[in-house]
Parts: structure tokens; sequence; C-alpha cells
């Protein structure tokens, strides 16, 4: 067995503590002060160099050994997801409504446990940087952190981040060069109409068929605009108005999760949900407001990093354990961000055939923690 893998079995009850912890104790995208203050905590203990409220909650821990000019990267998210779990778990969510259900708990616990072993033995020659950053689930945490000079105030030759993912081999690494995972546009439309009585429709003006009709009219961007050799996805989440069915409602909002895998397609599928939107509302007589989320990004990981990496992870873990080229996802990850200012690549590591992240019964691996924390 890999000698450090070896030791971070050793420490796999420490590890587990942690994460039962983090489990319990969940808390959403940028609001997670109390979790903060638990990573901030540890990482005191073993003598780092901590700083905190780094884009209001994030933390890089800085360790130096031998006279290495080289710096890294590593990074974990921290936050958690609004749904409700539905597991029974000795260490389930205490929070109604909140949980850790994509697994952020576990990659905390690992780079936590990386930190513990690196800060123990120095066992490298240069300086490494931790990096625990909030709200990744939003898309706000990666662009908080880099707006508040993480990578001129922590200089990093090279960043690495890492996801379990359910679907994938239990405990094996997965490594893909190029484009990985898919920018996100979280987007809200309200459309205004004119309210009145559900008897008189001729003296409203109607939002809900103004935004059914922009509904259908939004799925037509990907199967017509869009080449069918590029991945794409607008999907209408939510589609909220009214309360009663004898009443023609004022407004209408529809909440937008657009993804694209290339700039080109981002760029031009945005432009045309504009278009359309203008175009819909315009012809059912309403005003419209759209409301754009943080600017997506599609998560491209450097070749070269991706390959020393993968390498790694072979020599490591043995060539039956590790995965290239890996898969790709329309999923998304603010990681993106940081690879747009810095080389490096984002991998996976399969957390075998359980319910994916975000749903209610997704259950975190708790043996991938050793192998995690040794990558």
């Amino acid at each position: 067995m890999n000698e450090i893998l070896q030791a971070m079995q050793a420490n796999r009850a420490q590890m587990e503590q942690w994460f039962e912890h983090l489990h319990r104790n969940p808390e959403l995208s940028m609001q997670e002060e109390k979790t903060a203050q638990f990573i901030a905590g540890l990482l005191r203990q073993w003598g780092d160099e901590v700083e905190t409220g780094i884009g209001k909650y994030g933390i890089v821990a800085s360790l130096t050994a031998g006279d290495g000019r080289k710096a890294v990267g590593l990074r974990a998210d921290f936050d958690a997801v609004p749904i409700q779990e539905d597991n029974d778990l000795p260490y389930k969510s205490a929070v109604d409504g909140v949980a850790h259900l994509c697994g952020h708990d576990g990659h905390t616990t690992m780079l936590l446990a990386a930190g513990e072993y690196l800060a123990r033995t120095r066992n490298f020659n240069g300086t490494v940087r931790l990096i625990f950053q909030p709200g990744e689930e939003t898309m706000e945490g990666a662009p908080a952190m880099i707006k508040d000079g993480l990578f001129e105030r922590f200089p990093v030759d090279a960043v690495f981040g890492m996801h379990n993912m359910p679907g994938l081999e239990l405990g094996k690494l997965y490594f893909t060069e190029g484009f990985t995972m898919a920018a996100v546009d979280n987007w809200e439309i309200e459309l205004t109409g004119k309210g009145s009585h559900g008897s008189m429709p001729e003296l409203g003006i109607d939002p809900i068929v103004a935004g059914s009709a922009l509904v259908m009219a939004l799925q037509t961007i990907v199967s017509r605009n869009v080449s069918p050799r590029n991945p794409a996805v607008v999907t209408v989440g939510a589609f909220q108005s009214g309360q009663a069915g004898n009443v023609v409602a004022h407004s209408a909002v529809l909440r937008l999760s657009i993804r694209t895998t290339t700039d080109e397609d981002r760029e031009l599928v945005l432009n045309r949900v504009r278009e359309l939107t203008k175009g819909v509302a315009e012809a059912y007589g309403c005003t419209y407001e759209i409301r754009e989320g943080v600017p997506g990004a599609v998560l491209v990981n450097d070749p070269e990093e991706t390959r020393k990496a993968y390498e790694i992870a072979r020599a490591a873990f043995g060539a039956e354990n590790v995965v290239f080229p890996g898969p790709t996802y329309l999923g998304s990850e603010d990681f993106a961000f940081m690879l747009q200012q810095r080389p490096g690549t984002y991998c996976f590591l399969g957390n075998g055939d359980t319910p994916m992240v975000h749903h209610p019964r997704y259950v975190f691996n708790k043996g991938l923690l050793p192998v995690g924390a040794a990558y």
C-alpha cells in the first residue's frame, strides 16, 4: 500500500469524526460562518498560516517546507444544499431543510486530513495552499475569493480540485483533459401582465399564457440553434404564478438553468433567451425583466497538469484504480473560475452505485476519505 494512503487509513477514525460533525451541521452557500470557524480552528492547531474571510467565508492555509520555489493550491468546497435529507444515519443533518447532499463535507474532510499530514510530516518541498471555499452551489464562492485577491495574495503555480461522483466505480479516480463540465447560467425571467377576474379575461393580460408560450419557445434554442455536436441544456425548473383558479394572475416568474459547453454556444444561447423573451412578451402584451445570475464558466482542465495528476495517481493507487480519459458532465462547478486564473485539473472520485448528488437519499461513502486525502 502507498505510504501516504497507509497514513490516511490509520487516521480514518479522526477523519470520520470531522466528516460526521460537518454533516450534522450543514450551512447554505455564503452562510457558512460556523463551518468556516470549525475548519480554521483545526488548521490553527496544526501551526498553519491561516487567513480567513477571503470572499466572505473562504480560508487559505499556507504551509512551507524546504527551499522549493513552487507553490500548489489544493481546493475543497464546504457549503450544503437546501434539500431535506431522507436518510436514517446516526449523523443525519440536524438542520431542517438543509443537508450535505453533494459531499462537500467529504471534500473538506479529505483536504483537512491532507493538511494535517503535511503539517505534521512536512513531506514536501515548496509551498502548499489549502483553499477551503464557500458558496460552490450558487457559483459565488470561487469568484468571490478571486475578487478578494486569492491568487495575488496566495500565489500558486497550479491548482487542483476533486469531486465525488455517484455512478462511477467506487474508489477509482477519473481524469479528463480539456472540457470537463459545463458553464451554468441561472436566470430568472419575470413577465408582468394585468390581473383580472377569471370570468373576465378580456380585461386582463395573462402572464401564464405568455409564460407557457415562452417555455415552449425556449425549448427550440438547443434543438434548432446549437450544433448537435455540442451538448447544451435550457431547463425551466420553476414556473410560479397565481394562487387561485378564478384569477388572471398579474405576473409570472420563470427560473432557468442554462448549460453550455463552449464560450461561443454560451453567448449564442443567452442571446436567444433574451430575444425570445422580448418577442414572446411583446406578442402577448406583457412587460418583462430578465435577472441574470453569476456569469457561468466552462470547466477546462489543463492538459499538462491533468496528465501529471493522472500519472501521480497511477503511481500511488495502481493503474487499475485510475481512469483516463474520464467522463464529462453538463453539471457545473465554480472551480472553473479558478482554472481560468491558473493551470490545474479537476478530477472525479467514484462514489459507487448510490443516488446522485442532490438526491434526498444521497450518501457520501466514508470509505473514500483516505483515498481522497491521499490523492
